[in-house]
Parts: structure tokens; C-alpha cells; sequence
């Protein structure tokens, strides 16, 4: 494909090292010499080694390049030069305000030479160029995989061989793939070297980083091809294509419970396990998910973040708002296949079911009376606790 055929913006220019000797940089000085953050130049770099010269005095972090210093030192200063003439974002680098601003724009300057497909980011378009050239010349003798590369290649036939030949020198843990050794390692020394320039996030693994970057610009590059939703994590693709059809490819070995999503099927686990891993740190409460955590210690802290835009109702669960917003659009999601009933709510359905059923999972200890609905069992059981209904 020809470079004239994809528009790219006007790049903007990179500072350039002016070959003095080593020196201190300069003091980033915060709200008039609150408080200063020194970088340093180690030496004057040669060049094409890979020498880092340039490094950070508050944490350590090095760079080949001294504007990238630059953008650096904000992470710890706070300061956000790059304004957005149309909301009150603000950003660390100037690269990501133009990411930004394509939001209100709707501009894609990056354009596909073959198709004319457009898109806001070049990172999208160099994954979306991958569909139309589908050069795979490296083939596997064992199974037919094609590869574009042939360390691709040499990595599948790991899948043939069963060959893992990284070990890690702290576990048991061996893997087929170097950086999946270094990603693991990470998890014995606490190494994060990926570092977010806007904000001063870090990661262990460079992919984590560029999923954490999509919170600062908004860039959803993962495309449901059967509605217009778009995500900004292809797990989070993956979980919503499986409400289209209907796939729930995770099982329990022990009872046969299916999920879509892996993480779903790990917090059931815990139902027979008995493992709660998450505890409140205010009270002896534990649970067996973040989210429900999250929801107990609102009843701690009082705090209820989530407000009906329509009457000012507020909650402190994300769910409790979903429903309470189908009072105002009178959504009825849960139908019933039997009938033309339908209800705001799951449970209301599964208690509808049972007329149709004639179920009655629910049974008295003390005198063997059924009901269909768990509240029926409850108002049954004061009868012989002498409680007033």
C-alpha cells in the first residue's frame, strides 16, 4: 500500500539532544517551589545502543530520549499542559489530547488505502491492514497453521512438542514463551516497568498498560460485527458476543453449572469451596466477590454513588439502579416462555414459572409444607414461630 494513501496528521516535532556533557537537567518546580522533582542525564548517549541516559531522581525511571523525561516528570508534578478547547479534559502529552479530541470531532484521518475504512487511531488501522494482506507463508507439517512469522510458527509447534523450556528459578511454573516467563516472574518481585504517562499507573505486562492507556483517550478498538457496541478490552468483546449466541462454554465439574465468562465461573467455585477471599476491613463480613464487598461497604460509609438521571434516586448498587430505571422506561426484559407474561425482574419470572411448573423447591422443617415462592415459605414459618405477619 502506498504512503500516500493513508492521511496521517502533521507530526509533531522531537526535541533533540543538544550533545552537552552530563549535567542536571533541571528542577520541575510545583506552585512556585512547593516542592521539586530532579531528572538527571547520566551521560551523552552514542547512538543506536540503547543507552538510557536520561533518568527520573524520584523513582528510578530511565529514557533514551529527554522529552520523554519530560512528559515523565508530570506524572509525579501532576501537571497537565494539554488543554481541550471543547470539555475540561486536560492531558500529560500532546499525543493523547489529539486522541481526545477526535471524541468531539468525529475526525478519522487514518484511512485504509484498500477498503477506505477509517478509523480515529493508528494503532486501529495497523490492526485492521492485517485483514487484507493475510501473508502467512510459514506452514505447520503437523496440523496446517499458517503463521506471518516464522517465530509464530516455532512458537505453535511448542503446542505439538508440549516443549517448555522457560523455568522459572522461584516455582515450578515453566512456559513455552520467554515473555511469559517475565510476565510471571513479575509476580515473585513485584516488577512493574510499564509505566502510564498520564497518570503514573504502572504494569507488569505492556498489553495491561495498553488497556489501562484506552481510560485516558476513550479508544474502543473491539467492534461487535452484530450491533454497534464497541469495547475497549477483547474480553470484554468476548463476553458480550456471547449474549448473541447464547454460548456458555465454562462448566463446573461438580454440579454442571455453565458460564460465559471464566471469571464467573471461578466466583460460583467458591460456592462450594466455601472460599470468601474478600473482606471488609471494617467488620468480620467476608465474600466471595469485589463487587459484593463493594456493595457491603456502602452500608458502612453511607455512600450511594449511583443516581436515576430521571428523579434523582440513589443507590448504593450499580443492579439496584438498572432496575429502578425500568420504572421510568417500563422495560420488561424477562418474558415467559409459556405465556405473554413478562417482569422487570429475574426473580419475578422464576416464581411465575412455577404455576406453570407446579414446582415448590421451597419445604417447611418443621411440617413438610411446600411453597412455590420463598416468601410464602417465610410467612408460613411464623405460624410456628408465633411471629405476627
Amino acid at each position: 500500500m502506498a504512503e500516500a494513501d493513508i492521511w496521517s496528521p502533521t507530526p509533531v516535532s522531537q526535541n533533540i539532544r543538544d550533545g552537552s556533557p552530563t549535567e542536571v537537567l533541571g528542577d520541575w518546580d510545583t506552585s512556585k517551589g512547593k516542592e521539586q522533582h530532579t531528572a538527571i542525564e547520566i551521560s551523552q548517549p552514542e547512538a543506536n545502543t540503547g543507552e538510557k541516559p536520561y533518568r527520573c531522581g524520584e523513582c528510578g525511571y530511565r529514557t533514551a530520549q529527554k522529552s520523554q523525561l519530560s512528559d515523565h516528570m508530570r506524572t509525579h508534578t501532576g501537571e497537565k499542559p494539554y488543554k481541550c478547547d471543547q470539555c475540561d479534559y486536560t492531558a500529560v502529552q500532546k499525543s493523547t489530547l489529539y486522541k481526545h479530541l477526535a471524541m468531539h470531532t468525529g475526525e478519522k484521518p487514518y484511512m485504509c488505502g484498500e477498503c477506505g475504512f477509517r478509523t480515529a487511531y493508528r494503532s486501529a488501522l495497523s490492526r485492521h491492514m492485517t485483514t487484507h494482506s493475510g501473508d502467512k507463508p510459514y506452514k505447520c507439517g503437523e496440523c496446517g497453521y499458517r503463521a506471518a512469522r516464522k517465530s509464530t510458527l516455532s512458537q505453535h509447534m511448542i503446542t505439538h512438542t508440549g516443549n517448555k523450556p522457560y523455568k522459572c528459578d522461584q516455582c515450578d511454573y515453566s512456559t513455552a514463551r520467554k515473555f511469559c516467563l517475565d510476565q510471571h516472574q513479575a509476580k515473585h518481585t513485584g516488577d512493574k516497568p510499564y509505566m502510564c504517562g498520564e497518570c503514573g499507573y504502572r504494569a507488569a505486562r505492556k498489553s495491561q498498560l495498553s488497556e489501562h492507556t484506552r481510560t485516558h483517550t476513550g479508544e474502543k478498538p473491539y467492534k461487535c460485527d452484530q450491533c454497534d457496541y464497541s469495547a475497549a478490552q477483547k474480553s470484554n468483546l468476548n463476553q458480550h458476543v456471547a449474549m448473541h449466541t447464547g454460548d456458555k462454554p465454562y462448566m463446573c465439574g461438580e454440579c454442571g453449572y455453565r458460564a460465559m465468562q471464566k471469571s464467573t465461573l471461578t466466583i460460583h467455585m467458591r460456592t462450594h469451596t466455601g472460599l470468601k477471599p474478600y473482606k471488609c476491613n471494617q467488620c468480620d463480613y467476608s465474600a466471595t466477590c469485589k463487587s459484593t464487598l463493594s456493595q457491603h461497604l456502602a452500608k458502612h460509609t453511607g455512600d450511594k454513588p449511583y443516581m436515576c438521571g430521571e428523579c434523582g434516586y440513589r443507590t448504593a448498587k450499580n443492579s439496584e439502579l438498572s432496575r429502578h430505571m425500568r420504572t421510568h422506561t417500563g422495560e420488561k426484559p424477562y418474558k415467559c416462555d409459556q405465556c405473554d407474561y413478562s417482569a422487570t425482574r429475574k426473580h419475578h419470572l422464576d416464581q411465575h414459572l412455577a404455576i406453570h411448573t407446579g414446582d415448590k423447591p421451597y419445604m417447611c422443617g418443621e411440617c413438610g409444607y411446600r411453597a412455590a415462592q420463598k416468601c410464602t415459605l417465610s410467612q408460613h414459618m411464623r405460624k410456628h414461630t408465633g411471629k405476627h405477619i
